[in-house]
């Protein structure tokens, strides 16, 4: 895959990418493998997300690992893209959680940096990422959010009790999640709270107003279970890879 022609031309941008956790909910595939390298299609999710990147201008990835991290090292050596980026890989701990995962990475990062979870998908505009990021003056982190997909199907009631109708796993358009592809600056880690970016990180500098969020509307997909890998396989293989822009 070509680089976009808008690629972002900072050479210090590095992506942090957390492969270190134990997939639990993804259990037994990741009995052996940890979860970034389970495939979707013919290659780990791990190289697509890379790609997702490489292609819009990043070239400095460090992958955070944990378990089974001696196989995220033995991938980045063989990968295909090893040839056109460049990739460290830092022992974070089995168990460590994922905002220590981050902040022992510090040494390695510039004044910017990017950073994601190894599992998730997404067409995610970088240069508008960075560029609102950046925009927003004083803050010192930006989420990337997405509408909420359910997991169920929801009824449609009328106010007599009667069934309307059905929406089969209908996107909650009124709820935002957390879908990774952070922009954060250096200066985050001079007030880092805790071990946890979700429980502990992210709350703080929200309290704080220095986090912002950018809503993206395209493609985005985490591989959190059997079946989430089951469709990220189909979607690699016959969906041309809709995470790519």
């Amino acid at each position: 895959m070509e680089l976009r022609s808008d690629a972002l031309s900072d050479e210090d941008l590095v992506a942090v990418v957390l492969c270190g956790g134990r997939g639990t909910r993804a259990w037994p595939l990741t009995e052996d493998v940890p979860k970034p390298l389970l495939p979707a299609g013919d290659r780990p999710v791990l190289e697509h997300l890379l790609e997702i990147y490489r292609t819009q201008g990043v070239r400095r990835f460090v992958l955070a690992t944990g378990y089974r991290g001696d196989l995220v090292r033995q991938w980045a050596s063989h990968c295909q893209l090893k040839h056109d980026v460049s990739i460290e890989c830092v022992d974070t701990g089995e168990d460590c959680d994922t905002g220590e995962r981050i902040r022992r990475c510090a040494p390695l990062l510039g004044g910017t940096f990017f950073a994601t979870y190894g599992d998730g998908l997404g067409d995610v505009d970088l240069l508008s990422l960075l560029a609102a990021h950046r925009a927003a003056g004083d803050v010192v982190g930006t989420v990337t959010t997405v509408p909420l997909p359910s997991q169920y199907g929801t009824l449609e009631i009328g106010p007599d009790e009667r069934v309307l109708g059905f929406r089969e796993k209908p996107v909650l358009a009124d709820h935002w999640i957390n879908a990774g592809f952070f922009a954060f600056e250096r200066s985050v880690f001079d007030r880092w709270p805790g071990p946890d970016l979700e429980r502990d990180v992210l709350p703080a500098l929200a309290a704080r107003g220095r986090l912002r969020a950018y809503r993206h509307h395209g493609f985005w997909k985490s591989m959190d279970t059997q079946k989430d890998v089951a469709e990220m396989g189909r979607l690699a293989k016959e969906g041309g890879s809709p995470w790519l822009r």
